[in-house]
């Protein structure tokens, strides 16, 4: 089956997270994506095993972000890794990378050296903190520049509390399809054009525009409300509760005046309908402290998949707490293809986020070894075999 992207040809040169999962969403498509790593491997690799990360004995990180590509293990310090790269280059579509500037240059693949080589080319840069300013050569995580630099960190944690640690990749899965968006923009433009362009992105960007909601409140000049603990909510209709078994889940009750009798009919509290503290909506915003007490005494009495199939029922906007443990075997997750087998493992992976109709992703396949595919896309490129064999006795392939 043909697909919409069979034929475009990617090279990968970056690492951790945002700009090589670009390159694994076009994969998933049918683009073929070439992942350049050095001699030692991508040190994205190591990343599964680091401490205090779930432990298996699959390198989940590199499962997700890698499949679906070949790898060529190339020195690009070499003359013939450099030379390597260029050949790849001049009939590829798009380069992705996520290197610092300085290092670009170094090695000659620069977008200023590459456009001369394959003027069709679209060159992604993605970087932590953006092309100008103090900190443009400042290396970045999600953590520091999507999650605390944005605000977003500072904004989720109650006035006095600890900021709150980002979960592995939570920026930099998102960025992505920034990176991405721009990639497509970029070949719909050579389309018209005949020409390539760079295009560019960054985690700090990416970040603001994740926090945009405050952050446009804060250009406008507002003035933010302390942040409460749960316990001091605004609104007891939308915030947190705790189920019998430790379990979590938060209410998100918008349409208050419908809901709030068949809410306490869930609950089994339609006495507090007569309770003058909470008659109107103004009066449960008034006392909301005392609202919240006697939800909490309500919600600790059934388990937290009780309480779903009885909100369920009755038609109350809410949502559990899940533990990732829980999302493998999410039935919305399985019927929707969110959760997906690979094809070549008893494993299953996570999709990219979006369907087109009428297209049909490829069916995922697991993320290579190192060096799995050097001398395969070496000889597609026109290397010989003798002039593979030489490059590896220089170490300048794996």
């Amino acid at each position: 089956m043909k697909r919409i992207f069979d034929g475009l040809k990617v090279i990968d040169c970056a690492s951790f997270i945002a700009a090589p999962a670009a390159a694994t969403v076009l994969s998933d498509f049918g683009a073929d994506v070439i992942k350049i790593e050095p001699p030692t491997g991508d040190a994205y690799r190591q990343t599964g095993f680091a401490p205090g990360l779930p432990e298996t004995e699959h390198n989940f990180p590199w499962i997700v972000d890698s499949r679906n590509k070949r790898s060529v293990a190339v020195d690009l310090a070499n003359a013939d890794g450099r030379e390597i790269l260029r050949r790849l280059v001049s009939n590829a579509d798009v380069f992705i990378t996520n290197y610092p500037a300085a290092v670009r240059r170094k090695l000659g693949f620069d977008y200023a050296t590459l456009e001369k080589l394959n003027p069709r080319l679209i060159f992604a840069s993605f970087t932590g903190y953006g092309d100008r300013g103090a900190e443009a050569d400042k290396p970045g995580f999600d953590t520091t520049a999507w999650w605390a630099r944005s605000g977003m960190m500072d904004s989720v944690r109650a006035a006095g509390a600890p900021p709150a640690r980002s979960t592995g990749g939570m920026g930099d899965h998102p960025s992505s399809m920034a990176v991405l968006s721009a990639i497509l923009m970029a070949l719909y433009r050579r389309e018209k054009t005949g020409q390539g362009a760079e295009v560019t992105s960054s985690l700090i960007a990416n970040g603001i525009w994740a926090n945009a909601f405050l952050v446009q409140a804060a250009l406008c000049g507002a003035t933010f409300p302390e942040r409460k603990p749960r316990e001091m909510a605004s609104n007891a209709l939308a915030t947190f509760y705790q189920c019998r078994d430790g379990q979590w889940l938060i209410l998100a009750i918008h349409n208050e005046d419908r809901l709030w009798p068949e809410l306490l009919a869930c609950l089994e509290r339609t006495d507090l309908a007569d309770d003058p503290r909470f008659a109107t909506k103004p009066d449960r915003l008034a006392n909301v402290r005392a609202l919240i007490d006697e939800f909490d005494a309500a919600f600790i009495r059934r388990d937290r998949d009780d309480w779903r199939q009885r909100l369920n029922a009755r038609g109350i906007l809410f949502e559990v707490a899940a533990p990732v443990t829980d999302v493998p075997n999410d039935p919305q997750a399985l019927e929707n293809d969110i959760i997906v087998p690979f094809a070549d493992s008893d494993l299953k992976t996570v999709n990219s986020p979006f369907w087109i109709s009428g297209e049909q992703k490829v069916a995922p396949r697991m993320a290579p070894e190192l060096g799995q595919h050097t001398d395969e896309v070496l000889r597609e490129a026109g290397f010989s075999t003798a002039e593979i064999a030489r490059m590896r006795a220089a170490k300048a392939i794996v």
